[in-house]
């Protein structure tokens, strides 16, 4: 159905304070044409009533509680494999939607029938590079622009309902940004909207409204993606907001660039963690940055 219609699905977990922020945003940001999913996992009362007051709301059209945390594949699969929109999408959360963030992606994909996963961005004025970034802007026809990479958070996207079709679901070891990097192998174009449509990361901790306010609540409420790559410490991971921004600025967009492995990506720019994770390696580090940055300009020339 090629009708602008979005299914959207939310996954909760044992985080009330931000539900009771993150769902009523999106909600407020839902047309006549969205439809929203909640799936809840597990038993903490305080969060599953945060999102139970709101079952009855017209926006939302199914909704499951699982009692044991399945994570986050078999609640996507779940939606993917019986949404009917035209587009699909997830909001995690402990992400603030833009009002009109729908409507500003859904602009982008009528622009250019080779976009795949079209996103919004999670980071902030500080983390933007230039320098990096718009080597990787690319403008259609029609004036739209997009900052082109193979992969996208998987919150605050939009992607096209007929890639399921194509590529398939989430397989049983695969992340998001694996699929979205299947997207781009099969020829379609991922980014995100530029000038950026924003989403708030609460969970980061710069964010105003982040629960991270000490190591005690960090260590409490720790993200998945700080337990997957060992990030202990609160401002180990304030500093990991930064370096994953430099990441996905800097990473090429030449799809022979890449190579995939169970669970995550692999790039020729991993070793930007060590701009902040190892002090000592920076000089080091940027001017293996600036090498890249030739290699990536070329890389966009050959496109």
């Amino acid at each position: 159905m090629n009708d602008g219609s979005v299914d959207v699905l939310m996954i909760t977990h044992r985080r009330a304070e931000y539900v009771r922020r993150s769902l009523p945003r999106l909600l407020e940001s839902a047309g006549d044409r969205t439809r929203i999913w909640l799936w809840h996992n597990g038993e903490d009362q305080e969060t599953l009533d945060a999102v139970s007051q709101y079952s009855q709301h017209p926006a939302v059209f199914a909704t499951h509680h699982s009692s044991v945390n399945v994570g986050i594949r078999t609640p996507t699969n779940w939606m993917w494999s019986q949404a009917k929109g035209e587009f699909i999408s997830k909001v995690d959360d402990d992400c603030l939607v833009d009002l009109d963030w729908i409507e500003g992606i859904r602009r982008v994909h009528s622009s250019s029938t080779k976009t795949g996963v079209i996103g919004s961005w999670r980071f902030l004025e500080e983390d933007f590079c230039p320098d990096f970034a718009m080597a990787k802007v690319q403008r259609f026809d029609g004036g739209e622009r997009v900052l082109r990479n193979h992969w996208v958070q998987g919150s605050g996207y939009l992607a096209r309902r007929s890639l399921i079709d194509e590529v398939g679901l989430l397989r049983n070891d695969e992340s998001f940004p694996d699929w979205c990097l299947r997207v781009a192998r099969a020829g379609h174009l991922n980014g995100w909207c530029f000038p950026f449509v924003h989403e708030e990361h609460m969970d980061d901790p710069r964010s105003l409204y982040t629960m991270f306010t000490s190591q005690q609540r960090f260590s409490e409420y720790r993200p998945l993606h700080a337990r997957m790559v060992g990030i202990e410490r609160l401002e180990d991971w304030k500093l990991e907001q930064h370096r994953e921004a430099l990441r996905v600025q800097m990473a090429p967009i030449y799809i022979c660039d890449y190579a995939s492995r169970t669970g995550r990506l692999i790039s020729k720019f991993d070793s930007v963690r060590r701009l902040t994770a190892n002090p000592e390696g920076r000089r080091e580090a940027w001017r293996r940055i600036r090498r890249r940055l030739r290699v990536l300009r070329g890389s966009v020339a050959r496109k």
